[in-house]
């Protein structure tokens, strides 16, 4: 069994590192020990990933593959990478650039893919940070993954950490939409447009990797503006893909709920801290970007790129 790992990345030779170290390490005593591949995108036109990946290669146990895609965004290097892989490959397993695994993570995803037959598997990814961090980050938990039992059946995944049937890609064209290319949310698209198509999730709670947190993330301007991106793209691809009435005045309803529930908040969170009134703003956040996606305002998240 020949498994694709796929990485886009941009900027980060010191995260890209950690994680081909990572990658190194994986160890498989739930399955068969596949053979795999590691796909590495580097989207930067200058190759600035190429030295890293050459230092690693002499000692690296996988096979690696090393490409430049010269088109700027994500979607485009998430498609390189699926065009890159082999065609007698079974799966395809994305992980970002700012993670790193645990020694079993691999082997998590396939054991929970072959225990459930599930066509995606996803995990979590726990948060690293780098630097010491405000108190509020810690008591909000605004990093903290969603997280659910071993084989959980979920609504949708994300490509920092999942595993993909490889025939189920290979009938895509494109796999990532290039319309977000620079707005990100692609993989939000992706995985609406599998579920839509009757295709199978579950989670597998112990395949983890850490992603590695920058300073730049551990304020609180990005941690609304994530909520608003999130919420925003989820409502614009829920109303591209189901455009009916119902869906829409629905998500209309829960963008309405969020902002009233984190006005209601905010007075009483004056007394009980700066995380709760940061929930609060939170909420009024993701209410506002659903109405945003739902009239087609995008957030352009990967104008700036964070960490190294």
């Amino acid at each position: 069994m020949l498994v694709s790992v796929c990485v886009a990345s941009y900027k980060r030779p010191e995260g890209l590192k950690r994680l081909l170290v990572g990658l190194n390490k994986l160890t498989f005593n739930q399955s068969e020990v596949p053979e795999v591949e590691v796909i590495i995108i580097d989207n930067d036109v200058k190759g600035s990933a190429q030295g890293i990946c050459r230092e690693i290669e002499a000692d690296f146990q996988w096979q690696l593959k090393y490409y430049v895609e010269a088109q700027r965004g994500i979607s485009f290097a998430r498609n390189r990478a699926i065009a890159s892989v082999s065609q007698d490959s079974q799966f395809v397993a994305f992980i970002d650039d700012d993670e790193v695994p645990e020694n079993n993570w691999l082997d998590e995803l396939l054991s929970v893919q072959k225990a459930y037959q599930a066509d995606v598997v996803a995990g979590p990814a726990i948060p690293n940070f780098i630097k010491d961090i405000p108190q509020w980050v810690t008591k909000g938990q605004f990093f903290e993954p969603r997280r659910y039992p071993t084989g959980h059946p979920i609504e949708i995944a994300f490509a920092g950490n999942v595993l993909i049937r490889n025939e189920i890609l290979q009938k895509i064209d494109p796999v990532f939409d290039e319309r977000f290319a620079i707005t990100g949310g692609e993989d939000t698209n992706l995985f609406m447009r599998l579920r839509r198509a009757g295709y199978k999730f579950a989670w597998a709670n112990d395949a983890i990797v850490h992603e590695w947190i920058p300073q730049s993330r551990t304020n609180i301007k990005w941690v609304l503006q994530r909520g608003y991106f999130g919420w925003s793209v989820h409502s614009w691809c829920e109303s591209e893909l189901y455009p009916s009435i119902p869906v829409i005045a629905l998500r209309i309803l829960k963008g309405l709920a969020l902002i009233i529930k984190g006005l209601f908040l905010i007075p009483p969170s004056l007394f009980l801290g700066q995380h709760a009134l940061i929930k609060a703003l939170l909420n009024i956040f993701r209410g506002a970007g659903t109405f945003a996606g739902l009239i087609g305002i995008r957030y352009q998240a990967y104008k700036v790129t964070h960490g190294v």
